[in-house]
């Protein structure tokens, strides 16, 4: 029995919620709906523009998200990230271990600037993100712990890290370490801005292929550079023995490696779609680390996704994660 159900990596962002209209967006120049890098001084000035609106400060990022989801839900995860020696990189550290998720930061961290994510939340519910990673930016096998990948069931990578050389270098690294142990590996391309200007490092990071892939259906279909959904399922069935895309109200499809399951929706009204699909990947996990079977894993993963999107932020409370995993409202 491994010692964790899932191991990520990650990069560590200071979430910073903000509920915006439509006009602030084109006001910013902004594009909608997907995430964008940008430098510490355009980010403050974004800041600045959105002064007079009220915001909600967490610790984020999508791998993050995705491992506190594990460790509510009852199992056990490991995050190897990088944050710097501020008052950002104390809140984000101190977070994640009252989470119960344990990580390569304990004692020491460098001089520099923990990473910070602006999310800006329409009144459709969308959300986009504008990120300045700072020192995530170069994460580095460094952050690497193998013993705790090796004595791990699953380990976890978030497409984001695509953007920085380093961190997509340890990311190649750590999956040849996981393969080794006998550790599967598993992968979420994470954003449709990921897939469209990051193809090549994606693919890199994915080698020969890995073990469970999650996307969304704009992410699947832009990974292929096909419009129809049929085209890019037959494409990520040679990147992935497993895969799932997530299609918002649509529900979820499921490739168990020989059959395509349909995961019904549950309907609800949305308020933020913030974290949606870290909590599927993190409910994901969880069920298939307790043997249970695609469908059922599917199940869960699309109820504490309907239950998150209802309220603010990408994260429910530990309590209302096991509410959802007994079926309780």
């Amino acid at each position: 029995m491994a010692k964790y159900d899932v191991y990520g990596i990650g990069n560590a962002l200071v979430d910073m919620e903000y509920e915006i209209e439509v006009a602030d967006l084109e006001t910013l120049g902004i594009d909608k709906g997907v995430m964008t890098l940008m430098d510490e001084q355009c980010q403050l000035r974004m800041m600045d523009h959105l002064a007079a609106y009220p915001h909600q400060r967490s610790s984020g990022g999508s791998a993050a998200n995705s491992m506190i989801a594990v460790r509510q839900f009852g199992g056990t995860s490991f995050y190897s990230c990088k944050v710097a020696e501020d008052d950002l990189g104390h809140f984000y550290m101190k977070d994640l271990l009252d989470g119960g998720v344990d990580t390569n930061h304990h004692t020491e961290k460098e001089a520099g600037h923990t990473g910070r994510c602006v999310v800006l939340v329409t009144p459709d519910s969308d959300r986009t993100l504008c990120t300045f990673l700072g020192i995530s930016g170069e994460l580095s096998t460094k952050e690497l712990v193998e013993d705790a990948l090796r004595d791990s069931a699953y380990f976890y990578m978030e497409g984001y890290l695509v953007t920085s050389e380093t961190a997509r270098q340890a990311c190649i690294a750590a999956k040849r370490v996981a393969e080794a142990a006998g550790v599967k590996t598993a992968i979420s391309l994470s954003d449709p801005n990921m897939v469209r200007f990051f193809k090549a490092g994606l693919l890199e990071m994915i080698g020969p292929g890995v073990d469970l892939l999650f996307a969304n259906e704009d992410e699947a279909k832009g990974v292929v550079g096909a419009a129809d959904l049929d085209s890019a399922i037959d494409y990520l069935k040679t990147l992935s023995q497993e895969f799932v895309i997530t299609r918002g109200s649509k529900g979820a499809l499921v490739w168990d490696g020989q059959t395509l399951i349909d995961i019904d929706p549950v309907k609800v009204k949305a308020v933020d779609t913030v974290g949606a699909g870290d909590m599927f990947a993190g409910a994901f996990l969880y069920g298939r680390g307790r043997g249970w079977d695609h469908r059922r894993a599917g199940a869960l993963a699309s109820a504490a996704s309907a239950k998150l999107v209802t309220s603010l932020g990408p994260r429910m409370s530990a309590a209302e994660t096991q509410a959802v995993l007994h079926g309780s409202p």
